[in-house]
């Protein structure tokens, strides 16, 4: 089989697994699951620095990179902690210490918060991506690219 390399927009099925650099426990894996995961570089299912690692892979071959914190999901950035109102977060749940919390942004996506500290009237909310300043390893195998879908014959005709 003479397969091409994978390039920035293709959709993929692949199988990948993240764990900390050296750690036996994976913090996320597919290889277990009955079918592959489908993506398409550049949808935002997988984090960019880590999409970068798949450009030029080919299919059926599976590698393993040893990535430092600025490679995969940066290092912690200070500013992203803040000191919320707690009237800021939201009332359904019951806060606690080392609970991951989705905000609901102006603009309607969501961010999530890790609580570092619960006060009488303020929460100290850490927006940092949860695996930041860790190094990691990411184990992918790419199963096969997928064709672009192909337009429809009815596209592409003037009325």
């Amino acid at each position: 089989m003479n397969a091409r390399p994978v390039a920035v927009g293709d959709t993929l099925l692949l199988r990948y697994a993240l764990r900390p650099r050296g750690g036996e426990e994976d913090i996320i894996t597919n290889f277990d699951d009955p079918e592959p995961e489908q993506i398409t570089l550049g949808d935002g299912t997988l984090a960019p620095t880590l999409e970068q690692w798949l450009i030029d892979l080919v299919p059926g071959e599976r590698h393993v990179f040893l990535l430092e914190p600025w490679q995969a999901f940066g290092d912690s950035q200070p500013d992203l902690i803040h000191t919320l109102p707690k009237t800021d977060l939201p009332t359904d749940i019951k806060l606690e210490a080392d609970q991951l919390v989705e905000f609901a942004m102006p603009s309607g996506q969501t961010l999530a918060g890790h609580i570092l500290e619960i006060g009488d009237d303020a929460v100290k909310v850490d927006f940092n991506h949860p695996l930041a300043d860790l190094a990691i390893e990411f184990e992918v195998e790419i199963i096969r690219i997928l064709p672009p879908p192909q337009p429809s014959p009815a596209s592409g005709r003037g009325s």
